[in-house]
């Protein structure tokens, strides 16, 4: 599993007949995703931290070049109860100008939380994951991080065939989240941020995008979209979306 890694990541926001009508293309192109069903499709529920004054939020709102956020995440299988999910994954996530740069440390899902509550950095780690571990607890005490939102929704994922081996493509459904009963794998209710017949597309390259995904996406009119997930769930779940648009902010620019 890949711990450490730079890619740029492109959002397009589509709705549902237009995204049936790419993927019916797409699977000419690009497989399943190993880890979903056997069409590619799992669940993913991520809680994001954030300052006191909710720095992450204003970054992404204001704009700024470079932006970074925490998460603590988890996949939950088709089928699964979401109480019975043991593994956690603490992901820093920075961003500068177009440029994705993400590290990631997989543990227990109850080290994962005394870590993102800053208790405690796990014992046993190699010299990687105890750098990452480190960063991850210098950010909690430094930015006084809590739990800020969880973001819920349903992924259907694709891979890059031969000749484009680092290349994923997702398209996430039934954006949900939440700012109450904020544990990660808690049985709790969401609010949706986004219209059901919508889904969210990302694609995600190490370098460039592929000439017959440009044409495809030409091809089904899909037009960049850098929606933020976790700052429409933070908006919903505060009651800010009004004030937002008020004041000409945008969690979807």
């Amino acid at each position: 599993m890949i711990k450490v890694f730079n890619r740029y990541e492109l959002k397009y926001f589509i709705q549902a007949e237009r995204y049936r009508a790419l993927v019916a293309d797409l699977v000419h192109f690009m497989e399943p995703d190993e880890y979903g069903d056997i069409d590619g499709f799992y669940r993913i529920v991520s809680l994001y931290y954030d300052s006191p004054d909710y720095a992450a939020y204003r970054s992404k709102i204001d704009g700024l070049k470079f932006r970074r956020k925490l998460r603590l995440r988890i996949y939950v299988s088709p089928g699964q109860a979401i109480e019975t999910v043991d593994t956690g994954f603490v992901e820093i996530k920075q961003r500068y100008n177009r440029t994705t740069q993400k590290r990631r440390i997989v543990l227990p899902l109850e080290q994962a939380k005394r870590l993102c509550a800053g208790d405690e950095i796990p014992e046993g780690l190699d010299a990687r994951d105890t750098a990452t571990a480190s960063e991850i607890a210098y950010m909690i005490r430094a930015m006084r991080l809590k739990p800020s939102a969880i973001v819920s929704y349903r992924r259907r994922a694709f891979v890059g065939g031969r000749y484009e081996r680092g290349m994923r493509l997702t398209f996430d459904m039934h954006l949900r989240g939440r700012t109450h009963a904020l544990e990660v794998n808690q049985n709790a209710k969401n609010l949706h941020f986004a219209p059901l017949d919508w889904v969210l597309m990302e694609v995600k390259v190490n370098e460039r995008v592929p000439r017959w995904l440009v044409a495809l996406l030409a091809k089904h009119q899909c037009n960049l979209n850098r929606m933020s997930k976790y700052c429409a769930a933070l908006a919903v779940g505060k009651n800010r979306l009004y004030n937002c648009m008020e004041h000409k902010e945008n969690v979807y620019g």
